[in-house]
Formats: C-alpha cells, structure tokens, sequence
C-alpha cells in the first residue's frame, strides 16, 4: 500500500457494506481525494440476503421483497443506480389477520394495528366487546412517566390497547417484521415513534390520528406504502456493483481477525492472507463481528444477542388450482391460531409484474422466535405444511408447478430491551479502542433496507471524518 494513499476496507457485501462503498467512491471523486477503496465479501456473489429468482417468468424474492416507501434512502440509491424505471409501487389491497380459521379484514384506519378510526373497529369481528372496550380504555389512561425507560413492545401496547387487540392484531403485524417475540423486544429500538406519541398526546389513538397523514391509514384508496425494483432487487445489487469502478471487490473472502496495529489495522482472512488499512468499516453480522474482535472485551455484549432462524416458502400454481377467490394483498396469522405459517402474501396481487399471466404466485413465511424447529425440516415436509395450513381457508387443488425454499438461518437479529443501549456501550467501545473502525448493518439500527442503506451512509461520513 502506498503510505500516500490511505486504504478503505469494507467488510460485507450486503446492501450496507455495497451503500458505503457506492458513496465512498462518490464522495472521493467530488472531494478530489485519493483513497483505496477494497470491498471483502465472504460468498461468492454480493448482496446477502437480496436474492431474487427468475424462472419461468416469475420474480421471486428470496429475501426481502421490498421497501418502505416513505424512508427515502433506499429509492434515491436506486435512481442514481441507473433503474429509476424500475421502481414500482405495491398494489394496494385489503390484507387480513387470519384468526380462528377465518380471515378477518384488517380494520380500515388501523396503522400498524392501532385503531384511528371508530367505525371499523367498532364493526370488526375481530375482537370481542371485552377487547374492543378494554382497548378504548386508551383513550382515558394516563401516560406511563418512566423518563425514557426502555421496555417491551408487548408491555407497552397491552398497557395501552389490552391484551387481545395485541394478540390478534398488533403482535402479527410488528413481530412479522423481526421473527420476534414482542414481550422481549425493546420499544426504543424498534417503534420509538409509539412511545413518543403516547409522551406527546397521552392516548396512542388520539396521538397516532393526529400525527398519521391519511394516505398511511388504511380507510379508503390507500396510497402504496413500499417499493420495489421490477427486474428483482437482484438487479439493484448488480447495478450497484456495476457501478463500483474505483472499489476492488474480493469475493469468497472471509475476515477470521481484526486487530490493531499502530495507527493501521490488519485484517486476517480464514486462508491466513493479511491485509492492512487505515480504516475499517465493518458490516457484517454480529456472530461475526464478535468473532472478528473477539480480542476486544468491548464487543462481549453481541456474543449475547440473539437471532432466529426463519424460512421463505414461494409456491407457483396455475390460476385454476386455487380454488377459493383471493380478493386482496395476503394475511397474517394470530399468535393465538394454530397455524405453522406466520404470514402469506399473494404475491401475484401485491406485484403484478411477480407473476406471469394466469399464473398465482403464494410466499409463505414460517419459523419465529421459539418456533424455529419447521426451518430444519425437509423441503417436501414444509411444503406439505404449509399447503396443510393454507387449504384450511384457501382451497388449493395439487401441489405447486415448482417451489422455492429459503433458509436464513440465525439471520434475523433481535433487538431485545436494552438493545440500544448495550450497542452504544460496543460503539463507544470500538471507539475509544480501535478508532477508525466502524460498524453498520441489520444488527444495530434497523434490519429494513433503508434502515441499512442509512447506516451505510453514514458511515461513510464517518471514516471520512476520522480519516481527513
């Protein structure tokens, strides 16, 4: 390395560590700076768990299937990509719990399963009386005084709406998004807005009426909530990639040790290559990120994290083999229902580009906190499973033309009470230890894509500050 030039390294090719390289490359061409920029991804292919498969006409999403539209970040990357004529919206649809065997709409003017609107929550079959008046209870309980106390989603919404507004509702919605267990998952980590707004206004439906713009509730012609890239997210990693000309990108290369050398670091890969850099951004997984620093007692907090394993399940029928009329975008499932499946989107409705004509395209969800055990089971038993559950309301005649089964193993972090301040405590840590070396990604600050592609950028500021 020449001692003129200063050398990046950036640990993981997820969307995180491809974010902090694309405005890395950027912000060095505005800047007139010279700096070497190298991209180390331990598989043999970029993007993580953005995986999109095409067969037979089909766009299917292996990972994530999209973004939240409001969060800005993620749509402006792909712009600047190159693909701004692929984004399209999702269609808007009426969306379910499934409860009791029985799909029950999800009530008009419900954000994230917090009523707004009187009329469909009263109407709701939903829930009973008793949880309809126990959760109207909110509009007359007083704000919990705590000074900023970190608690649990479950906590703080049975406190607020009861129990089974929490159970049949909220609990499906919120927990799908992490494969968690919302009586362990931290409000301030995940939904600090809630906690705000109870700080704010007292009631959390006076507070998230006033405060939610009326193209976000779910009463009349909805405006589309996510985006996505019509040729597959696949396509956004590789224009992305594309588009890396100043970054040397290694792939198949994994990091097995950080340490600090001086004012430098060295990196050792499992092969036992070494290589040094003046800074260090760090994207990867926390496993990972643990054992890279294992020497440092400032990371011992993430040996502790944990993750759950989850399981995708995409099944492509002809039209004619469902038989039941599906009248909306999918369903989520009860934490109450005695379903193996957390949730199914009908796909073919939601994108209407994900699916060829005449053709349905289901994606199923299984696997949670505490029930992870369907993951690790055959691919024909997950099948039989999930057709199992979904013919209990669907009627779906035979089995798939084809399937897709993906396994994310131990890929979905928790953001259990404390997280914030325990990550805080590894951040200051890394600080004060090894400066100059960052870490960004699902593991700390949002596990949805704009939540990464922001902590990408931001690390960017990062090492150009420390490094100028």
């Amino acid at each position: 390395m020449n001692k003129q030039t200063k050398r990046i390294v950036i640990v993981g090719g997820g969307i995180t560590g491809l974010t902090a390289a694309y405005y890395l490359q950027k912000e060095m061409r505005e800047l007139d700076v010279q700096y070497e920029i190298t991209l180390l991804e331990g598989n043999d292919k970029l993007g993580g768990k953005i995986q999109t498969d095409t067969t037979n006409g089909y766009v299917i999403e292996r990972g994530p299937d999209s973004f939240l539209a409001r969060k800005e970040s993620a749509a402006r990357l792909v712009k600047e990509v190159g693909l701004e004529n692929q984004l399209v919206p999702n269609s808007t649809g009426q969306a379910f719990v499934l409860n009791n065997d029985q799909l029950y709409p999800i009530p008009g003017g419900a954000v994230m399963g917090i009523p707004t609107e009187l009329s469909p929550f009263v109407s709701t079959q939903l829930f009973s009386l008793k949880g309809k008046v126990r959760a109207a209870f909110d509009l007359i309980l007083p704000r919990r005084e705590d000074d900023g106390k970190d608690q649990s989603l479950g906590l703080f919404f049975r406190r607020r709406l009861g129990n089974e507004v929490v159970e049949n509702l909220i609990e499906p919605l919120l927990s799908g998004i992490y494969a968690g267990d919302i009586d362990k998952l931290s409000l301030m980590s995940t939904f600090p807005q809630f906690y705000e707004v109870e700080r704010k206004y007292r009631s959390l439906i006076i507070g998230m009426k006033k405060t939610t713009p009326p193209s976000r509730r779910s009463t009349g012609k909805k405006k589309p909530a996510f985006l996505t890239v019509k040729s597959g997210l696949q396509s956004f990693i590789k224009a992305i990639e594309d588009r890396l000309t100043d970054v040397e990108i290694k792939k198949n290369v994994k990091v097995d040790h950080l340490t600090r050398e001086k004012d430098s670091y060295i990196l050792t890969t499992t092969n036992g290559d070494e290589m040094l850099a003046d800074a260090v951004i760090v994207t990867t997984p926390h496993q990972q990120v643990h054992h890279m620093l294992r020497d440092q007692k400032e990371v011992a907090p993430l040996e502790e994290m944990p993750s759950t394993t989850v399981a995708t399940v995409a099944m492509a029928f002809p039209e004619e083999a469902v038989k039941k009329a599906m009248d909306g975008t999918g369903f989520v499932v009860s934490r109450n229902a005695d379903y193996t499946i957390t949730a199914c989107t009908w796909t073919h409705r939601k994108w209407q580009h994900a699916a060829p004509k005449g053709k349905v395209l289901l994606r199923c969800y299984v696997g949670r906190a505490g029930k992870e055990e369907i993951v690790e089971k055959s691919d024909e038993e997950i099948v039989q499973t999930v057709l199992n559950d979904l013919n209990q309301i669907m009627e779906i005649e035979g089995h798939p033309e084809f399937y897709r089964i993906t396994r994310w193993r131990q890929s979905m972090p928790q953001y259990e009470v404390g997280h914030r301040n325990r990550i805080d405590v590894v951040k200051e840590g890394i600080e004060a230890k090894m400066p100059g070396v960052f870490l960004a990604g699902a593991s700390y600050n949002g596990v949805g894509l704009p939540d990464c592609i922001d902590q990408g950028e931001a690390s960017v500021t990062s090492v150009l500050d420390f490094l100028q």
